[in-house]
């Protein structure tokens, strides 16, 4: 057996990722000289960890795509960016998390050290070009996640939450590691490139091997994109978690998620069978979108009602991996219409769903941290075993009692819902045009009918705010610096990138590059 030899450009790429691991371990080996009442700074090192760990992914963009670490995983912008992402949503929820914590008496370095291995994990994962290597990263991202969701180990709602988690996140594992079996099985490699190579002969000489593994790998991701119908645990966890734990999972879990998600079946999907995977896609963004947007209608618990809103958002986002893999047209330059000639998007309108796809997670970084910011600093802690530390009455006369934290949850929820000028806006406009251009009008009306009966429940909250007397007695927590400084970054982002998208436009052009395609 021959060993491996890596050279230093197969490292470059992984040192977001070792500098993320390498501030989790500064954190744990510094909280055993640490006295209880020093723990201020455990929060500012997290965010200069992702500060350092986003600045090198973000000139890891400009380089060349190629393969490393002999195929395991690939650096291209496509990863790059996520890895940027990633480490802004990192940074942001450490900040959410300083006074969270505070209030709670509960500030211990572990939490922001499993934050950074979580961080790592879901950067890793979207550079993964290889099944093994996948799983692993999946589980580095996902063993801290269940450990964060239990941290406060307060009362049932955070053991329920994390047990939960648990046993359903490792069912999906499972699901996606014995799809990954079958399909190497049927083609004798683990590597998405090599694996795509033989793809096609095997398909026609074991057909039902190949469709297995590709339908348990593709549950094994909806899970963790909380696509329905593999959507049930969110609201749970997402209520259970404590709510910094929360804003992380549901903006940068997703956007790793995602991200990988798109890389393997760019790879397999066209060789599989591309009509097959683009109706698939195609029904799960349109259950995803109607059923989560019904769900969170009823919710008085604002809380359950964002998480609900999270699976709604992961239709939209799967509505832009459907044209991706949409009939390639011969239709006009205005795109509505079109005349299937061969399956898989042409090259030009690949990178304007991948564009939107990767704008979209942007937005929806920056916004769901935020509204979950704003949730997390209105609760007590003594109201969260009562279950009402989320109920739409803390929002009533906010706008009188905390005038900013309202002016911020206003604007991140019309981000939500889809309102000009806000970044939410020119996401769903992305994505939608991108799913038009490629054929799916049908899809794309859905989805603005969809995002259009979500402002009613967006809107709700801010009814409450503005228009609502405060109940009597009703207290808040202290404010803290730490997320007043995160709400501002987050509502400033939501707003500049809605004004200014062209901002970054060029920048989302070139991070729509992937290696391989």
């Amino acid at each position: 057996m021959n060993t491996p030899s890596f050279g230093l450009d197969d490292f470059l790429p992984v040192l977001p990722a070792a500098i993320l691991t390498a501030g989790a371990i500064l954190l744990l080996v510094s909280e055993v000289f640490l006295g209880s009442a020093t723990r201020t700074y455990q929060a500012l090192l997290a965010v200069v960890t992702s500060v350092a760990a986003g600045a090198l992914a973000f000139s890891n963009a400009f380089l060349p795509a190629h393969a490393v670490l002999q195929g395991y995983a690939v650096l291209d912008p496509f990863s790059s960016f996520t890895t940027v992402v990633v480490c802004l949503g990192t940074g942001l929820g450490a900040l959410l998390g300083a006074g969270f914590l505070k209030h709670r008496n509960a500030e211990r370095g572990e939490f922001y050290a499993l934050l950074l291995f979580a961080a790592a994990g879901m950067s890793l994962l979207a550079m993964s070009a290889e099944f093994i290597t996948l799983f692993v990263n999946l589980e580095v991202l996902s063993v801290s996640t269940y450990a964060l969701t239990a941290y406060l180990r307060r009362g049932p709602r955070p053991s329920e939450a994390g047990f939960k988690y648990f046993i359903l996140g490792a069912f999906a594992a499972a699901l996606l590691l014995y799809g990954a079996a079958l399909l190497y099985g049927a083609t004798g490699t683990t590597h998405l490139s090599e694996m795509a190579a033989g793809l096609g002969a095997a398909a026609k000489a074991q057909p039902a091997l190949v469709a297995c593994g590709f339908f348990l790998v593709g549950a094994g991701f909806a899970f963790k994109v909380a696509a329905v119908p593999f959507h049930m645990w969110t609201p749970d966890v997402y209520e259970g978690a404590p709510t910094p734990v929360t804003a992380v999972m549901s903006a940068g879990v997703k956007a790793a998620a995602f991200v990988a998600l798109v890389r393997v079946f760019l790879f397999l999907g066209p060789v599989f069978d591309p009509e097959v995977v683009f109706v698939i896609f195609s029904a799960l963004a349109a259950a995803t979108m109607v059923v989560g947007n019904l769900l969170a209608i009823p919710q008085r618990n604002v809380k359950r009602m964002l998480a609900y809103s999270s699976v709604a958002h992961a239709g939209y986002l799967l509505s832009g991996v459907a044209a991706l893999f949409a009939p390639a047209t011969v239709a006009p330059k205005s795109g509505v219409l079109s005349a299937s000639a061969t399956w898989g998007a042409d090259s030009a309108l690949r990178g304007e769903a991948l564009k939107g796809l990767l704008f979209y997670l942007l937005a929806y970084t920056v916004t769901s941290l935020g509204s979950f910011g704003v949730v997390g600093a209105l609760e007590r802690r003594e109201d969260e075993t009562k279950g009402n530390a989320w109920d739409l009455d803390r929002f009533s006369g906010l706008a009188q009692r905390r005038p900013f934290q309202a002016a911020a949850m206003a604007v991140f929820l019309l981000s939500l819902g889809g309102i000009p000028p806000t970044v939410g806006f020119m996401a769903k406009l992305l994505v939608f045009r991108a799913a038009v251009d490629a054929g799916l009008v049908g899809l794309a009306v859905l989805g603005v009918l969809s995002s259009a009966a979500g402002v009613y429940y967006y809107l709700r909250v801010v009814v409450y705010m503005y228009m609502r007397p405060a109940v009597e007695g009703m207290q808040t927590p202290e404010r803290q610096w730490t997320t007043e400084f995160a709400l501002a970054a987050s509502a400033l982002a939501v707003v500049g990138l809605g004004l200014l998208p062209g901002s970054v436009s060029d920048w989302l052009s070139r991070a729509g590059l992937i290696f391989g395609q």
